[in-house]
């Protein structure tokens, strides 16, 4: 795989994409001016991310841990439902995750980081003892997966076993020239790394959370501050049918005449948005934190994450009682920050 090769998917960008560039620089350069958050806030947002986005990025591959579940086992409680795999690739993703967005402006982003996190994301998984840390021996394909967990088709085919060290070479020293010398705008050089890994599928097991984990660090990297507030793997889950088929869609061109990651680089700038997005809005929220008491605190926190509920569903998920419940319900009302929906046992309330 040469240069041209990969200059030639991402030369000619589409305007629809650069207006999502400019977008996301523009919603970046909020984040640097306005980022004041409290510490403390930020502290616990960042464990809420990682709880979140441990769960998504598993989820896409099967698992069928919620966020409830891996909460739980973070604190040391026992989870004996689930399988013994389920528990070691989350252990494994979790720690993984939580060491890059502790330590990145330490990692390098080389092979040999690839294949530490892929040896650490395995970590605690018997089944591929063998081969963590390694590339794959034997081939793979990429298969797309259910909610219950099982294949519903392979997506596409991926580079053989002995072309894969080669190619993984040339693509991460292109990648690490690309950013240093800023030949392309750094979101179409990640976007196109990620959309090329996939498609080497250099390992046996765990290539689409390394490749998510490789996105939040290579993000944080060129300057994206704000990762660990809002969880990517989550946005990428909550859109699973539009990854899969974007993947797809781009997958099918490469090594061929007619290269097109066109489709996988609005995919991946769609979610990018919309995660920026969602981190400027935390600074606008910083008051409502100084305003409400923790247990009103919960209550909001639970409402922001759905369209509407209960006052019996709010109490049960923000683990508040009713009679509190109502005094944070008429706080919210009276700061505009929710609506009432309906009267008596219909009623719901919902964030405006």
């Amino acid at each position: 795989m040469t240069k041209n090769r990969l200059d030639k998917r991402i030369k000619e960008v589409p305007s629809e994409i650069w207006l999502k560039i400019n977008q996301i620089e523009t919603l970046n350069g909020q984040w640097i001016s306005g980022a004041k958050l409290d510490p403390q806030i930020l502290g616990r947002l960042k464990r809420s991310v990682l709880i979140t986005s441990t769960g998504a990025s598993t989820r896409i591959e099967g698992s069928k841990l919620s966020d409830e579940d891996i909460e739980k086992m973070m604190r040391g409680l026992s989870v004996q439902k689930f399988t013994d795999r389920d528990v070691q690739e989350v252990k494994g993703y979790y720690e993984l995750l939580n060491n890059v967005f502790d330590s990145w402006k330490h990692i390098k982003f080389t092979e040999n980081t690839i294949k530490h996190f892929h040896k650490e994301l395995l970590k605690y998984v018997e089944k591929d003892e063998k081969h963590r840390g390694e590339y794959k021996k034997q081939e793979n394909k990429v298969h797309m997966i259910n909610e219950a967990g099982e294949s519903v088709g392979v997506l596409f085919g991926t580079t053989p076993a002995y072309l894969t060290p080669k190619e993984m070479l040339e693509l991460v020293e292109w990648t690490i020239d690309a950013l240093e010398n800023k030949i392309y705008h750094p979101l179409l050089t990640i976007g196109n790394f990620l959309v090329e890994f996939l498609n080497i599928h250099p390992f046996l097991d765990g290539n689409g959370r390394i490749s998510r984990v490789l996105t939040n660090l290579l993000l944080l990297k060129v300057g994206y501050e704000y990762i660990p507030y809002i969880s990517h793997e989550k946005l990428v889950e909550d859109n699973k049918p539009e990854y899969y088929i974007a993947l797809r869609r781009s997958q099918k061109t490469i090594k061929k005449a007619n290269e097109d990651i066109t489709p996988w680089l609005s995919f991946f700038l769609d979610i990018f948005l919309e995660q920026s997005k969602r981190a400027v809005e935390l600074l606008s929220k910083e008051n409502i934190e100084k305003l409400l008491s923790p247990k009103q605190l919960a209550v909001w926190r639970y409402l922001i994450t759905v369209q509407e509920a209960t006052p019996a569903e709010i109490s049960e998920h923000a683990k508040v009682a009713r009679p509190t419940i109502n005094q944070a319900l008429d706080k919210l009302l009276r700061l505009k920050k929710i609506e009432r929906i309906g009267l008596g046992r219909t009623t719901r309330y919902k964030k405006i």
